[in-house]
């Protein structure tokens, strides 16, 4: 044991390569696995061929030999169990626990219990109508089902490698002809195990029509969601990596189901969207032709401003980001009057908007800034006027002057009358 052991960890390392495709991947993992029980039954069965010659007992190395038989059993059954399950802390417990009930069902067998197991399992009886099913039936029946699903579930992650290394087909074909070949394999599997089992497959067809109609009422939801789940990704609508707005929510798309999409925001919050909104609702797809995004800033300057030489600078300052696409490049306008200055606005192309638009514009508005100081245009602050005026002309004193009772209004005095200006930036007509 000690040498077949060490022999196995030289020639075969614990570590596989990172550069070899999943298929190679999985067939070293197998035979990394496999590698030591079957030098444990070479070397065992030579040892009891020697033994034998010299005349003594060989139990021990017997017994030995059917253990590394078993071994090779129980690790072949644990790597395709690997390679049919996505990996996660569910994987290695189950993994575990498949190993260790093997191993005692090996211990049952080599003690001679198994048979008498066997007959108490038998004698239980389960009642199903004018028929009645015993547990030992039961539990092959459960435990062939299980074997041909997870042989079927290995030889469709297989095939969906080799489909998704197909870089020749489009992204969404690849999901919907690895999802297809999931189910159908499945399916497959199913009705095979089912008369393995002892179970007619003319049974089911009563089974099909309830099903039928609990799809009709009650799982119509559900198959609306899952037929919707095979339109999105054949029509090739939504993509991953597309940058989408449905229920007043805008986010990428980080990953594809046969129930719903994940849409992923700038903040990190995700939103899981049933396929049968995106087939039923209106959906904004933001990256559908063109990944690149057109997004906007706005500034505002000073009413002495040489309007075409601020222009050019916020296209300079935009185009001067990598990210800024430079076909077509970026463009500038004049928005609007205002009250306290000329707003203009800078328009750009984004050509990775995935990596969001804050560090983007704000390097746009720093570079704005330092240029503006150079060319000496001044940013404009909000301004109010507040102006207290004295009129004898004013139509409101005079009608307040004709009221009977009416005490005449009093001249205002200086204080009365002088204007209070607060952060004025430009004249304007007196009144």
């Amino acid at each position: 044991m000690g040498i077949s052991f060490w022999l196995s960890r030289k020639w075969m390392p614990a570590r596989a390569a990172t550069t070899i495709t999943n298929s190679k991947l999985f067939i070293r993992h197998i035979i990394q696995r496999i590698t030591w029980p079957i030098l444990l039954l070479v070397f065992a069965i030579i040892g009891i061929y020697v033994w034998q010659l010299t005349g003594h007992r060989t139990v021990w190395l017997q017994l030995l030999a059917m253990a590394a038989r078993w071994m090779i059993l129980i690790r072949l059954c644990l790597a395709i169990l690997h390679g049919a399950v996505p990996n996660g802390r569910f994987t290695e417990t189950l993994e575990r626990t498949l190993a260790a009930t093997l191993w005692v069902i090996f211990v049952f067998w080599l003690s001679g219990m198994d048979d008498n197991i066997i007959k108490v399992l038998k004698s239980l009886k389960i009642p199903l109508g004018s028929t009645s099913l015993n547990m030992w039936t039961v539990i092959t029946a459960v435990i062939t089902v299980c074997m041909v699903v997870v042989g079927a579930l290995w030889l469709s992650q297989m095939i969906n490698n080799q489909i998704m290394q197909a870089s020749k087909l489009d992204l969404n074909l690849r999901f919907v002809l690895s999802k297809i070949v999931k189910s159908l394999l499945v399916t497959i599997a199913v009705l095979l195990a089912l008369p393995m089992v002892g179970i007619d497959l003319t049974v089911l067809s009563v089974f099909g029509g309830a099903l039928g109609v609990g799809l009709g009422f009650g799982l119509q939801k559900i198959a609306s969601t899952y037929v919707s789940g095979f339109i999105i990704l054949a029509d090739r609508s939504i993509r991953l990596g597309d940058r989408l707005t449905i229920n007043n929510f805008t986010g990428y798309v980080t990953k594809i189901t046969s129930r719903f999409v994940v849409l992923r925001n700038a903040n990190g919050a995700e939103a899981l969207v049933p396929n049968d909104n995106f087939i039923s609702s209106t959906v904004v797809n933001e990256s559908y032709t063109s990944k690149a995004l057109w997004t906007s800033v706005d500034i505002q300057v000073a009413y002495n401003t040489a309007l075409p030489q601020a222009l050019a600078i916020l296209q300079q300052a935009a185009a001067k980001q990598e990210r800024v696409s430079t076909d077509p490049p970026p463009s500038s306008f004049v928005v609007a009057f205002a009250d306290s200055g000329i707003n203009l606005r800078v328009g750009y192309w984004v050509t990775d908007p995935e990596n969001g638009f804050l560090a983007l514009n704000s390097a746009i508005f720093l570079e704005i800034w330092n240029r503006f100081k150079e060319a000496g245009i001044d940013l404009p602050f909000p301004q109010r006027e507040v102006r207290i005026l004295n009129t004898d002309n004013d139509p409101i004193r005079a009608d307040l002057h004709s009221l009977p009772n009416t005490p005449s209004a009093e001249p205002l005095n200086e204080q009365q009358k002088m204007t209070v200006d607060t952060q004025t930036s430009h004249d304007e007509p007196k009144t």
